[in-house]
């Protein structure tokens, strides 16, 4: 028996006759319920895992979100002091003027009226942002 043989249809070596299939007939062992078991499987293989990445990743973003507000408050304090110095030295220089109470009393107010419009302000976007988020969606 030959491999050009017409009458055989050979693959790796086990002829088969022409005309039948080199497909296993033997039945599926497999049966729905199997397939169902697998596929829930295979999902709850894949939930524990995209839980294990999503759990990763809040640990990086809260690594990276801690330094970051640590870098913030230092940068914040730092622009405090700034301030506090720079009114300090805005009453000395005012007090050669007009005295150290009325520099004192300048420096308050101005400080003050700054104080009230960044309020005013802040005040004005919380409520907008409020309105935005009280409003009825269609």
């Amino acid at each position: 028996m030959s491999e050009h043989d017409p009458v055989f249809e050979g693959t790796a070596g086990e002829p088969t006759p022409a005309g039948s299939s080199p497909v296993d007939d033997t039945p599926q062992t497999d049966s729905l319920t199997d397939d169902l078991r697998a596929l829930v499987d295979d999902g709850k293989t894949y939930l524990e895992t995209e839980l294990q990445f999503q759990k990763s990743r809040a640990a990086f973003v809260a690594h990276r979100g801690r330094s970051g507000a640590i870098y913030a408050v230092a940068a914040l304090l730092l622009l405090h002091l700034a301030l506090i110095t720079l009114a300090v030295g805005s009453v000395m220089s005012l007090a050669t003027l007009i005295g150290p109470l009325g520099a004192t009393a300048v420096v308050v107010g101005v400080l003050v009226i700054v104080g009230v419009i960044l309020g005013l302000a802040a005040k004005r976007r919380f409520a907008n942002l409020s309105t935005a988020f009280g409003e009825a969606r269609p």
